[in-house]
């Protein structure tokens, strides 16, 4: 091992390394479909698992349920040290309409410097990236501290059940600082939005749609409640304003289903309806005092009318996080993307929850940066810029060495 330092190690950064293994990991499908069989996270998590094995690092593999496997990897300096965690997901969106691409989703289609596909940019880029990066430090031999320690999770963008897995087998316990690998155009972002998931629930009565004062309409009491959620959210946007770097926050009822099981028809009034609720908080918002605010809501409407039923249920929370800028895992990076850019850092926020959120909640100072636009995830003709990707896989192979080299 030597002293090479990090303007040095990047230099072994390999770009036609990195854009094949990046076209790799695209061309395996590995949408989550839960009615198709095989269709999961299990064959580029096997890929994973060769391709790191076969650079010679420390690789564990671990279903979480039934072919959905987290893949876990070290590469140990063998000192004593700190332990730098890269966290990227196998898992990606469906494709949608095949005809509102212009490329094959699964294709890996190089054209005019940007690589396109599913999970390009989110986030098969930049879990590239990471590999890449730790490729990167070991061919150069450079000496550091400690350990770098690659989490690979399914489901990040479900339930996450991956990462809250990886958290629960004790993997994070000794983990001091982590780089969150997500399409944010190379930008700091020190803090990300909080986000519920909620199901409220409205009950009446069936009957005919041209007798409705025969049953009770669980419709016209949902769009009261709707109603309601929406003046909440103008509330807190106006006792909160702006935030900086995260916006305003939102209340954004996505589903709308009457009735909540069974076929609908139009000349027969249901009798339940369901709203799911996707809210993003930031910070100066408590979860527990919204869904205190909700449940008020439901009480008030009780009060004036007699047959007015409804449940509120929170099925998922992600408390907004925020990591002080000064943190030495974020200083590491940003001195990493000078180095590679000669340019300052611009610190920014994340928009929507990450895997990054438990590692917080595990006590882990997160930052959260990668290549990509951050608008293009989860579109049609979704892309990375194979220059950005080649500079992120300098970045995080430049902040490894500066973060563990004390």
């Amino acid at each position: 091992m030597n002293e090479m330092t990090a303007e040095n190690v990047i230099h072994y950064v390999d770009e036609e390394e990195l854009v094949a293994l990046t076209r790799a990991l695209i061309r395996i499908e590995s949408v989550y479909r839960p009615e198709a069989e095989g269709a999961n996270e299990e064959k580029v998590a096997q890929f994973v698992q060769q391709y790191l094995t076969e650079m010679g690092l420390t690789v564990h593999y671990e279903e979480v349920v039934s072919g959905r496997p987290n893949v876990i990897a070290f590469l140990d300096s063998g000192k004593p040290g700190k332990t730098l965690l890269y966290e990227g997901h196998t898992d990606v969106v469906t494709e949608g309409d095949l005809e509102s691409w212009t490329y094959d989703p699964f294709g890996a289609q190089i054209d005019n410097g940007k690589i396109y596909g599913r999970g390009s940019c989110d986030t098969k880029g930049n879990l590239a990236a990471a590999i890449s990066a730790v490729r990167a430090i070991k061919k150069s031999g450079a000496s550091f501290n400690g350990k770098i320690l690659l989490c690979i999770p399914c489901d990040e963008e479900s339930m996450m059940i991956g990462i809250k897995d990886f958290i629960r087998r004790g993997w994070a316990d000794n983990v001091d600082g982590a780089i969150i690998c997500e399409p944010l155009e190379n930008e700091m972002c020190i803090t990300q939005k909080g986000a519920m998931r909620v199901i409220i629930k409205t009950y009446g009565k069936m009957s005919h749609g041209a007798q409705p004062l025969t049953g009770i309409n669980p419709n016209t009491r949902m769009a009261k409640i709707i109603v309601e959620l929406e003046k909440l959210e103008d509330q807190e946007k106006q006792r909160l304003g702006e935030h900086p770097m995260l916006g305003l926050p939102s209340i954004t009822p996505t589903i709308v289903r009457g009735p909540y099981k069974g076929d609908p028809q139009i000349n027969v009034m249901p009798d339940t309806c369901m709203t799911a609720l996707d809210i993003r908080t930031i910070p100066g918002q408590d979860h527990g005092v919204l869904k205190k605010q909700m449940e008020e809501i439901l009480r008030k409407l009780g009060e004036s009318d007699m047959d007015f039923k409804a449940t509120l249920e929170v099925i998922e929370e992600r408390p907004w996080t925020e990591t002080d800028r000064n943190d030495p895992v974020v200083q590491a990076v940003a001195e990493a993307y000078r180095t590679v850019t000669g340019k300052e850092p611009v610190y920014n926020g994340v928009p929507g929850a990450t895997d990054g959120t438990f590692l917080h909640l595990a006590g882990i100072p997160i930052i959260t940066t990668g290549a990509g636009d951050r608008k293009i995830p989860h579109h049609a003709d979704e892309y990375v810029e194979i220059s950005e990707l080649v500079a992120t896989t300098k970045m995080y192979a430049a902040a490894a060495l500066n973060y563990l080299r004390d």
